[in-house]
């Protein structure tokens, strides 16, 4: 018996879960593994927001939300768009769901048929080509490297979009690579795009708010792009809040009440007191925001200035998210004992291994020359985990 669907089959199980639940199950031995594999803040949710789920609690919100959201949320995150990305929005253009990452699939469901092209720049979030597989579509792998700064160019999107495209999936601030679009690198990419009004832009922008290069820019700025553009965001990453489950889309009413439609038979609306949660979020100060921002930043700073003194480490300096993505090939084909390394896989259980540091290999990620390494943790893990790295590294020959 046992016969999976096709589609289950297709799906290439999480390389970043994976990893987590490998450094856990050594930790669990005693070893102590320092983990640079999570892609979540390690800041508690600041106390405002947290109270606001309290009342939440003993006003009752325990019974199902409205599929999009409660309105006051919603509200809340127009009045989000308009002060910090002044982008204009009704509460009707705007659909809640259990994370981003759902937000991120419903919109892909109710887009794209079996057959269609969705164009993903990599290296890439691990799951866009899987639930772009997932609604049976074909994901188009556009391919940046180091050289530049992991971010696709206007002539390389124009050559990867054929009469199938269906969307492009675009995240800036990048998972894995901390790469942020520019103004004037977006309006390069708007301007392909106009050309070709079937094209929808996915525009993942999670990341919004772990920015070092000043304002956050949205490729729904463009008039060209707005209704063409579906934004997902959410406030986990921001307000250290990843296990509330609460993500967003904003975009053009046809595909909002699409993603309802399809949300409305799957899952319905998401968790109530989250909701709460989350409108405090939005409504409340912003002050951890940034606490939080400065102290990204200052890690960022220490851990590219460590990894550049790492021999066959190749380092770009990343202008957002909490990750270093650096180059690794030079390791390729050295060995270590009777282990040899041939990839970035090999190269991150090696370093799990020997240095008790959990990473991830970039092959997931569209990238098996890199390696991700999240520095959402302390100043002191970052000193002791890159220590650990170079020591190890040095005994490949």
């Amino acid at each position: 018996m046992n016969q999976l669907s096709d589609r289950l089959n297709s799906l290439s199980p999480s390389a970043t879960l994976a990893m987590s639940q490998k450094s856990a199950e050594l930790k669990a031995q005693g070893v102590d593994v320092i983990n640079l594999s999570v892609g979540e803040p390690d800041f508690n949710t600041p106390d405002h927001i947290k109270e606001a789920a309290k009342k939440a609690i003993d006003d009752n919100f325990s019974r199902y939300s409205p599929v999009p959201g409660y309105p006051a949320l919603r509200n809340a995150i127009v009045e989000k768009l308009k002060k910090e990305n002044g982008l204009e929005y009704t509460a009707a253009q705007i659909s809640c769901a259990n994370g981003a990452k759902q937000s991120v699939c419903n919109a892909i469901l109710v887009l794209v048929n079996p057959g269609d092209e969705v164009i993903v720049p990599a290296p890439y979030w691990v799951s866009y080509p899987e639930m772009v597989k997932l609604a049976e579509g074909n994901p188009v792998i556009v391919t940046a490297g180091i050289e530049q700064d992991f971010k696709i160019t206007p002539a390389q999107l124009e050559a990867a979009i054929t009469p199938k495209t269906k969307a492009l999936i675009l995240c800036s601030p990048s998972n894995p690579t901390g790469s942020v679009y520019s103004k004037e690198e977006l309006a390069g990419l708007a301007a392909v795009l106009a050309k070709h009004p079937q094209v929808v832009v996915i525009a993942d922008e999670i990341y919004e708010h772990i920015n070092y290069i000043g304002k956050h820019q949205s490729i729904a700025q463009f008039p060209e792009m707005k209704e063409r553009t579906v934004i997902v965001n959410g406030v986990s990453k921001a307000y250290a809040m990843t296990g509330w489950r609460i993500g967003f889309i904003a975009g053009p009413e046809w595909i909002v009440k699409a993603c309802n439609k399809l949300q409305g038979q799957y899952t319905s609306g998401p968790c109530s007191v989250s909701q709460k949660a989350a409108e405090a979020a939005y409504t409340g100060t912003q002050a951890p925001v940034e606490e939080m921002r400065k102290a990204f930043e200052r890690r960022r700073d220490l851990i590219v200035k460590l990894a550049k003194e790492v021999p066959g480490f190749e380092v770009n300096v990343p202008e957002g998210a909490f990750y270093l993505f650096p180059k690794c090939s030079s390791f390729f084909g050295k060995s270590a004992g009777d282990r040899k390394i041939e990839n970035s896989d090999d190269l991150a259980m090696y370093l799990l291994e020997v240095a008790h540091v959990a990473c991830v290999g970039g092959t997931s990620f569209g990238a098996p020359e890199c390696i991700r390494m999240s520095y959402a943790t302390s100043d002191e893990n970052i000193v002791e985990a890159i220590s650990r790295i170079k020591e190890a590294l040095s005994k490949l020959a």
